[in-house]
């Protein structure tokens, strides 16, 4: 297996609001290999943009990073001071968010909101530098030459998508997080958005954790995946293995989710309600919905465990065989 470029462990994540504490993100560890592809995939509100937000360390008040270790090679991104995570941001890793409409400045042409991305990393960098280097990031994520030149509201969604996909990798980052960046598009234009970001990815050589609720676009394009549910990871492994056969019963019933070309059926849901962060169930936060618990399940907290080489999963009931 490739070096790992980034190392998650313990990460704790809360909201702190007049009705007690939201557990966003509990205990969560994860590793991301150099040049992989990572989903992170689970119903919303389950905790997915927060680990992303806490591993950009844009996370707000009434939010709190409670602990953990966010280790990006030899710096625990956690422990440094906001000028130093500022550095580390784009050149170390990025973010292409959610909803590119929102993202741009609509009063500013493209190549200067790209230029000031730049210009914050490397005050030296001349203006032709610059032009050429938008030029080549134009190249590199298939827009044409004379977008930087353009509004925001010039551009469709596709292309929009495309120019927040050209700031994440301006300053060439070892990983990059890509937030749902399909969530507004159409099939046809998600699937180009998706094309860019797998040739980006693999001409720069970073790792990209991809986040979304989509088991099909995952299917398609991570290397492994990684399930979560209430704020913690219910089960990872490789993506191929996973779909074969899925062990938590979570990842059951997500895959169970998805249209069949084989045979034509009804379409299905997970019955239940998602469980409250606020208040979430004792032992497994899934046991009120998982058509296998255990009276063990309602009381103790299931570990992640390896089970299989290279399949971890939190669940008691899962014991390297089948569920």
């Amino acid at each position: 297996m490739s070096s790992e470029v980034l190392r998650v462990r313990g990460l704790n994540v809360r909201y702190y609001t007049t009705r007690g504490a939201v557990h966003a993100v509990d205990d969560v560890s994860f590793s991301l290999y150099q040049g992989e592809k990572l989903g992170l995939v689970g119903e919303s509100g389950s905790g997915k943009s927060t680990i992303v937000l806490a591993l950009m360390r844009l996370i707000r008040p009434p939010g709190k990073i409670e602990g953990g270790e966010v280790r990006l090679g030899d710096t625990d991104l956690v422990k440094l001071s906001e000028e130093q995570m500022r550095l580390a941001r784009f050149s170390r890793i990025s973010l292409v968010p959610q909803g590119a409409m929102n993202s741009l400045n609509p009063v500013m042409k493209v190549k200067y909101q790209i230029a000031d991305a730049i210009r914050a990393h490397d005050g030296r960098i001349s203006n032709r530098e610059i032009d050429a280097r938008i030029v080549e990031l134009m190249d590199l994520v298939g827009l044409r030459r004379e977008v930087p030149n353009m509004y925001p509201h010039e551009l469709s969604g596709g292309m929009k998508q495309r120019v927040c996909i050209a700031m994440g990798i301006c300053m060439s980052p070892e990983v990059i997080l890509a937030d749902e960046p399909t969530s507004a598009l159409d099939v046809v234009v998600q699937r180009q958005v998706m094309d860019t970001l797998a040739d980006v990815q693999a001409r720069l050589g970073a790792a990209v954790i991809l986040v979304g609720h989509d088991m099909g676009v995952m299917a398609q394009f991570v290397d492994r995946i990684a399930v979560m549910y209430a704020g913690r990871l219910m089960e990872v492994g490789p993506i191929v293995e996973v779909f074969e056969e899925p062990l938590h019963p979570y990842t059951q019933l997500l895959i169970a989710t998805l249209p069949s070309l084989e045979e034509r059926r009804a379409f299905k849901g997970i019955p239940g309600i998602p469980a409250s962060l606020l208040r979430p169930p004792p032992g497994c936060t899934f046991h009120p919905r998982c058509p296998f618990a255990q009276p063990r399940c309602q009381v103790d907290v299931p570990a992640s465990r390896e089970v299989r080489p290279g399949r971890w999963v939190a669940c008691h009931i899962v014991d390297g065989g089948s569920s």
